[in-house]
């Protein structure tokens, strides 16, 4: 999977640059980011937490700075694995700072994203959807840090910055701190009942760690109204799914990777 995202900021490069290679100040920007150890200059460990439908994932991603121009061209790759939902990522980003003749800032993004595993059946659109969610909020959470690393210690002959920076990325961003909260599309729902092998699983034990080991022999909840009911064959079993009638277009999305 490919993303490439832009983000406009009212602060010079050179402060830009310096809040992406701060890894506390990172750490606070990404979302679902639980921990990060500092290995060196270059390499980082970190713990970040992923929910993706129905499923919640909590990836150790070892992140190596592998290329750098400052403060115009960044590139890091990165590893990481759960073992709790058998699924692993590659990743491999490129960062690129354009400063312009007003003081403003356009920050590139280009990311591409190798998920295997249980987390990769649930194919491109999903995906997708999740990482475009994910800029939205690391985008606000940046726009926060900046505007506050930008009133606190403005640039040599750049006025201090009374306004919140605004964002002009390729898809619509959340607003920052400073603005109302706009009507936000809700998550994709989940399904209403899963069985695996004949056996019903309740949904709410396959967001804790460790639900491939629980998924025989639990109680599930009762699908409530009407549902879409769905059998995948495969050669080790039986999934039975009821999605919601409402979730009609995730169920969509899932099953046509799922058949792929």
């Amino acid at each position: 999977m490919e993303i490439e995202k832009t983000l406009s900021v009212a602060a010079p490069a050179a402060t830009v640059w310096a809040l992406l290679l701060d890894p506390q100040v990172m750490g606070g920007c990404v979302p679902g980011m639980q921990s990060i150890d500092v290995i060196s200059d270059v390499e980082y460990v970190s713990v970040i937490h992923v929910k993706i439908a129905f499923v919640s994932a909590k990836f150790k991603l070892r992140t190596t700075i592998v290329e750098q121009r400052a403060p115009h061209y960044l590139r890091t790759e990165g590893t990481g694995e759960d073992a709790s939902v058998a699924s692993s990522l590659k990743q491999q980003s490129e960062i690129f700072l354009t400063e312009g003749p007003d003081g403003q800032t356009e920050l590139r993004i280009k990311v591409t994203v190798d998920v295997l595993g249980r987390l990769g059946t649930f194919g491109l659109s999903v995906m997708k959807t999740k990482a475009d969610r994910m800029w939205d909020e690391f985008s606000q959470n940046l726009l926060a840090r900046l505007n506050g690393s930008v009133a606190a210690a403005p640039a040599a002959g750049v006025a201090p910055v009374d306004t919140p920076a605004t964002a002009t990325p390729t898809a619509p961003t959340a607003p920052t701190a400073a603005a109302p909260a706009p009507n936000v599309a809700p998550p994709p729902a989940a399904p209403t009942a899963v069985q695996v092998n004949g056996s019903a699983v309740d949904t709410r034990q396959l967001e804790q760690p460790g639900w491939l080991a629980r998924l025989l022999g639990a109680g599930a909840r009762p699908a409530a109204g009407p549902f879409i009911h769905v059998e995948v064959r495969r050669a080790d079993g039986v999934v039975t799914v009821d999605w919601p009638l409402a979730a009609v277009a995730e169920c969509r999305a899932w099953l046509r990777e799922v058949v792929r």
